[in-house]
């Protein structure tokens, strides 16, 4: 195992924070993984299942099982980490710019286009290597002048040219949750089989510039504007955001089961060597497409009392939520719009008039535009 330690640009005199990574295996022997946890640096699950994916990941290299290259980075937003304000973690948007720290990242489809039109050719391994390069260039070449700016791009050199990117997640209370973009997911499917996912929301383009369709929409973007008959150009990258269920789940259980999963997912695609590969677990949940999750919503202020369970399938009509306003003594009944499983709810219990209340993963697409949240 290598570690890496990559000191960001400072915002401040006299401080400096460092982003680590861990590396196994050799870089061009065999495919590249990348995982990440925590870039919302208030969601802690997927930083305990590095602590254990780490362990087992050193005990594979011992039984020199890693077939190609791995890299691990536990801690994806230090900056994010060091944000409290009146004692609370505020670790999704950056305090200087209000940015979310997980949006926002550059178009590099449109970046490295006008590089690689007039030089892909008839061998797909060639035109794939072509666009990592031109994708590498693009960020040896970025002028960094935010502490933000060096984060990200940090993130992005360790991880363009992975083949397969894990950025992992929570919500604020939910069930495991898997989102992916749809020219990833038959290559990603026994990857959210084998951790168990209950909502499984696929999208071509969510909208608003994630980490992870930074880098897997580059590729099915520059297949669709340049590649066709003698000049091929196959899905370079496969990225998924993994919802490892709620912000309080942070337990050596679940996270051991989740690294667990992780690690037969590795040797299932080959990149760990075995004798015999993990069997690929059933289905919990079918997909359904992102611009079929209802978002439900309150139209006035009050006391949130749910009905629903995280997990609970629900059907139109049914009852997910009250919010009570004891001053006036009137209480809002907010019904499923969608049937399908109510797979994230907010953690706190007093919401503000047209915040968001939890989502229900319907399987009929109805929205446009932005999917994602704030």
């Amino acid at each position: 195992m290598l570690r890496i330690d990559h000191p960001l640009l400072s915002s401040s005199l006299g401080s400096t924070k460092t982003l680590t990574s861990f590396h196994w295996g050799q870089p061009g022997s065999g495919p590249k993984v990348y995982i990440q946890a925590s870039l919302h640096a208030e969601e802690l699950p997927g930083m305990l299942v590095a602590h254990h994916l780490r362990a087992l990941l050193e005990n594979a290299e011992a039984a020199d099982q890693i077939q190609g290259e791995i890299i691990l980075v536990p801690v994806a937003n230090p900056l994010g980490l060091a944000q409290r304000v009146d004692h609370r973690p505020m670790g999704r948007f950056d305090l200087d710019t209000s940015e979310n720290f997980n949006r926002h990242y550059p178009d590099l489809a449109g970046a490295v286009g006008p590089l690689v039109r007039d030089a892909l050719g008839a061998d797909p391994t060639a035109n794939i290597a072509l666009v990592r390069e031109a994708m590498g260039n693009y960020l040896g070449n970025w002028v960094l002048d935010t502490e933000l700016q060096s984060l990200r791009h940090r993130l992005l050199t360790l991880a363009h040219d992975a083949d397969f990117v894990l950025d992992l997640h929570c919500d604020c209370e939910g069930v495991l949750h898997f989102y992916t973009e749809e020219a990833c997911w038959p290559q990603l499917e026994p990857l959210a089989r084998f951790l168990g996912s209950e909502a499984i929301l696929l999208a071509k383009n969510s909208g608003s510039g994630p980490f992870d369709e930074c880098l897997s929409g580059a590729w099915w973007r520059l297949a669709e504007d340049f590649s066709g008959p003698g000049r091929p150009l196959p899905q370079g990258c496969c990225s998924t955001t993994i919802e490892l269920r709620g912000e309080l789940d942070v337990s050596h259980a679940l996270a051991e089961q989740d690294a667990q999963a992780i690690i037969d997912w590795l040797k299932h695609s080959q990149l760990l060597a075995c004798k015999r590969a993990p069997t690929v677990p059933a289905f919990k949940c079918r997909p359904t497409p992102l611009a079929g999750s209802e978002t439900l919503k309150a139209t006035a202020p009050g006391l949130v009392v749910f009905a629903a369970e995280v997990g609970q399938t629900l059907q139109i009509g049914d009852l997910v939520a009250e919010v009570i306003d004891p001053i006036a003594n009137q209480t809002q009944r907010v019904l499923a719009g969608v049937d399908g499983v109510f797979y994230a709810r907010i953690r706190d219990r007093y919401i503000t008039a047209g915040g968001e209340l939890g989502k229900i993963a319907g399987a009929v697409a109805f929205r446009t535009g932005e999917l994602l949240g704030a």
